[in-house]
């Protein structure tokens, strides 16, 4: 098997590699411009979001907010209305205290200034200093972990190991492509589960092949289960709708929610009501934590929101779904 400290392999592997990825690129609208900011605003969402989710969202928020100044200029709540459905949304609250940081001075142009802003770490930093500005250095998400993982037969890949190894690697004259190339291939050949590597383009200079899904080893992530009350107050022309804290929905619209034991005492004690029906059962996973949601229905004599016009997260949206559907029920 070839070496890669060779520099003829090493020539090797990036020309079957950058061949492959020509041949094979996915046609993504961001993958179209040198636009640094549209190339930001992919990256953001591709953080926490799958390519094919991303797109849609990506579309809808570039046509809201084409440029930087537009993005500074805009309301938070219009961000996360606009971000809403895409999940995580400390990105989309991030990424709108970047603009107003550099609407009047631009992008930096440096993965070390990059990651200074808002919500940029090494990754995304790397990431839009190496595609937008040529500047060559390594961009390291799962997918080039998991790549580097198999190449070298490595269960445990730590950070500084995965840099230095994707650094020796990179493409110097194109890190840009040379990038989202070891990306594409994490993507579409060296998945998590079921590999091809029988199609994968650089297959003769991996020391993993053969036992593939044994690198990089799983991460264990302890998830803990959360019983929580969602109480959905109806009134004539609207619901009752709270502005929620926090850093996972922090900035969003939802509706009232406590978690533990006598949550529901908790919510109908906030509005002074003496009981609620039951409507039914709404889960939901974090990225830590899955929770389990009784939804009780009220009527309510008060003001009231049009759940249309605010941004609602999507464990609200699922709430909503099951409050209109009790309704058509009701109808009947």
């Amino acid at each position: 098997m070839p070496d890669l400290d060779d520099l003829e392999a090493l020539s090797a592997f990036r020309r079957d590699l950058a061949t492959w990825f020509r041949q094979h690129r996915r046609d993504l609208v961001w993958r179209r411009v040198r636009d640094p900011y549209a190339i930001l605003v992919a990256e953001v969402f591709l953080q926490q979001t799958r390519v094919e989710q991303a797109r849609g969202y990506y579309a809808r928020f570039m046509a809201a907010f084409p440029d930087l100044a537009t993005l500074a200029r805009a309301s938070e709540e219009d961000v996360l209305h606009v971000w809403a459905g895409a999940g995580y949304y400390r990105r989309a609250r991030d990424l709108h205290r970047l603009a107003q940081a550099v609407a009047e001075t631009g992008l930096p142009t440096t993965a070390a200034e990059l990651e200074e802003l808002p919500g940029i770490g090494p990754y995304t930093a790397a990431a839009v200093a190496s595609i937008a500005y040529g500047e060559p250095v390594a961009a390291v998400d799962g997918n080039v972990r998991r790549v580097l993982a198999r190449l070298f037969a490595v269960e445990e890949p730590g950070g500084r190991w995965l840099q230095k190894v994707a650094e020796g690697l990179l493409d110097r004259e194109d890190p840009g492509t040379w990038n989202q190339a070891v990306m594409e291939l994490g993507s579409l050949v060296c998945t998590p589960k079921h590999p091809s590597c029988a199609t994968c383009p650089v297959a003769g200079f991996c020391r993993g092949w053969r036992e593939a899904e044994r690198y990089p080893a799983p991460r264990q992530r302890a998830q803990r289960r959360v019983e929580a009350v969602a109480l959905v107050l109806r009134g004539e022309e609207g619901l009752v709708l709270e502005k929620r804290d926090g850093q996972s929905l922090g900035g969003l619209w939802g509706f009232p929610l406590a978690e533990g034991e006598g949550a529901l005492e908790v919510l109908l004690s906030r509005y002074g009501l003496a009981s609620a029906r039951p409507l039914g059962t709404v889960e939901h996973v974090f990225t830590h934590k899955r929770l389990t949601i009784e939804v009780y229905v009220a009527s309510w004599p008060g003001p009231v929101e049009d759940p249309g016009s605010r941004p609602l997260s999507v464990l609200d949206r699922k709430i909503l779904a099951l409050a209109g559907s009790s309704i058509g029920h009701e109808d009947q």
